[in-house]
């Protein structure tokens, strides 16, 4: 395990997992537990989205706190949303594979209070092929 200067009070709590797994293990296996450094600022972060499919329409609802709304950029195929978004503290990157199929060109998006919502027309699941 990595240590550093800084007093922390999950030490004690790694130390005895260490020794316990150890002897868990009959000395065969010398179990180490590391802790991951949290992410570095600036660093993509996932974003939490919710789907939610009403009558002909399709609304993307997601969370993008600290970002101001002239630094959010989306890009829709019909298949899927593209999200990317700056911020001071973080930057975002993700893409939401949608549920049905959709009009890209019927988006309307609104952003407040870190809260972005799209809204796209539906597109017929299929056509109709004329067998000749």
């Amino acid at each position: 395990m990595r240590r550093d200067d800084r007093d922390d009070p999950f030490d004690d709590f790694f130390t005895e997992l260490e020794r316990m797994m150890n002897d868990m293990m009959s000395g065969e296996f010398d179990m180490h537990v590391e802790r991951r450094e949290p992410d570095a600022p600036g660093r993509s972060k996932d974003i939490h989205f919710d789907v939610y499919e009403e009558d002909e329409r399709l609304r993307v609802v997601a969370d993008l706190p600290g970002v101001e709304k002239d630094a959010i950029d989306l890009k829709c195929d019909g298949e899927a949303l593209t999200i990317d978004a700056t911020g001071t503290q973080r930057e975002y990157h993700d893409r939401v594979d949608l549920p049905a199929r959709v009009d890209e060109h019927s988006a309307d998006a609104s952003y407040n209070n870190g809260i972005l919502e799209v809204t796209f027309e539906t597109t017929g699941n299929s056509a109709d092929i004329d067998l000749s």
